[in-house]
């Protein structure tokens, strides 16, 4: 830079300006790829479970017969309940299309199966159920992110960004 009487001078940041400098590279460059990387993770994790259960339906519908009981739902009805969900809401997840939706059925599962299985059965209280719930509210709170459909139909047809 150039002061008023025509001297070079050395242009110094300061820390403050170098911290919000890093702050804006994260939120602009890291930050979607967060978000984008929870949505994938976590459609995995209940996509091949939905697989699961179609590829041996019978083996399935036993379970929730026996094992899963389910409150409220004849088995039949929460196995297929479950499968829809488990198979549909991680596409929408993927393509960051109605996410925070798509989240919501697939945290009711994840409570369900901590609190209602893992209250009876012990085999079903696990940690790892605390980080999908985890991962789900941090959808549901914030959007699918800045690479989703979610934000370009936003971009589209309201105006934002």
């Amino acid at each position: 830079m150039i002061d008023m009487a025509g001297r070079a001078r050395v242009a110094t940041r300061d820390p403050i300006n170098l911290v919000r400098g890093a702050i804006a590279a994260l939120e602009t460059w890291v930050a979607p790829l967060v978000d984008l990387a929870v949505r994938l993770w976590i459609a995995r994790v209940f996509f091949n479970s939905g697989l699961a259960k179609i590829d041996d339906w019978n083996s399935t519908i036993f379970l929730f017969e026996l094992e899963y009981q389910v409150p409220i739902l004849p088995p039949a009805a929460a196995a297929t309940l479950a499968t829809i969900i488990e198979l549909g809401m991680p596409v929408l997840l993927i393509l960051g299309l109605f996410a925070r939706l798509a989240a919501l059925p697939l945290l009711g599962m994840a409570l369900v199966i901590q609190f209602v299985l893992g209250a009876s059965n012990p085999a079903y209280d696990h940690v790892e159920h605390f980080y999908w719930m985890l991962l789900l509210l941090i959808i549901i709170v914030r959007g699918a992110g800045a690479l989703s459909l979610d934000r370009l139909l936003a971009r589209r047809f309201l105006k934002t960004d």
